[in-house]
């Protein structure tokens, strides 16, 4: 808990602190679950072809809303395993929840995962929160005040050349239906950057890119909960987000781009 008192120490509004630190928490409470399930085999259902859920995703989904419900009250959630398919951008504010953002990877003992929970207002994230729990590496912001690692101020980077980028990317579970455009974008951004990563957590890309490991980052047919607390960890980390035209972003989109804001018109162009 000292690493999220050190953020809400400097937070001059108390209501945004009291959120962000039941955001954190959450957070918290659901990483702790999946990471005590990791080593142990696991119960895997499918919502797709290669779509998976396991154990963790449900348990860690519970216990971050029955966390949330505990310290914040009357607040909507959408949570990813509950939501069902027809999203409908909220009104108000509402807790926007991945219980387990890397499900493939947990199941294949990759530890690149994390618990992802931001809170919108009227579809804007005000507060974001994303633990990597085999890391144990907490990232958090609040909207105008920042972002912070393990309660340290973080910034994306002043990389200004394609060229000396590392980028993220991502594939949809309907790869078949934009397989195409994906080969596109990897054929026009690869010999132009330095190298491409594919972690296949989204909110870990953009995490990592809020605080300087990658460049920039894009990908297709994201939820809301892949992307709501990553946007504003980059925002507030100095970065830019926009769908593939560069118009305003929304994580209800089909179209995910960020980047350290300086790259973000060549990198456009090139998707």
């Amino acid at each position: 808990m000292n690493r999220i008192n050190k953020v809400v120490k400097q937070i001059e509004n108390q209501e945004l602190a009291s959120y962000l630190l039941a955001g954190c928490r959450a957070a918290l409470a659901g990483g702790s679950i999946v990471k005590d399930l990791y080593n142990k085999p696991h119960s895997i259902t499918m919502k797709g072809e290669i779509d998976l859920v396991t154990e963790a995703d449900v348990a860690s989904e519970t216990a971050i809303v029955a966390s949330l419900e505990q310290d914040v009250q009357g607040v909507e959630v959408m949570a990813e395993e509950s939501a069902g398919k027809d999203l409908v951008e909220p009104e108000g504010l509402s807790w926007v929840i991945d219980p387990l953002d890397g499900t493939t990877n947990f199941a294949h003992g990759l530890p690149v995962f994390a618990v992802s929970i931001a809170l919108l207002e009227n579809g804007t994230p005000i507060i974001g929160a994303i633990y990597c729990p085999m890391q144990d590496e907490l990232f958090c912001a609040i909207k105008g005040c920042g972002s912070w690692l393990n309660g340290e101020p973080i910034r994306v980077t002043k990389t200004a050349s394609l060229i000396q980028a590392l980028l993220a990317t991502g594939f949809p579970y309907n790869i078949h239906d934009n397989l195409e455009t994906i080969l596109r974008q990897i054929k026009a951004v690869l010999p132009r950057v330095r190298d491409i990563r594919r972690a296949g957590a989204a909110a870990v890309d953009l995490a990592w890119l809020a605080c300087g490991r990658l460049d920039g980052f894009w990908e297709l047919e994201l939820k809301p909960w892949d992307t709501a607390a990553g946007w504003l960890l980059v925002e507030e980390a100095g970065g830019r987000l926009s769908d593939f035209s560069g118009s305003k972003y929304s994580c209800f989109g089909r179209e995910t781009v960020a980047s350290n804001g300086i790259l973000h018109s060549e990198l456009l162009k090139l998707i």
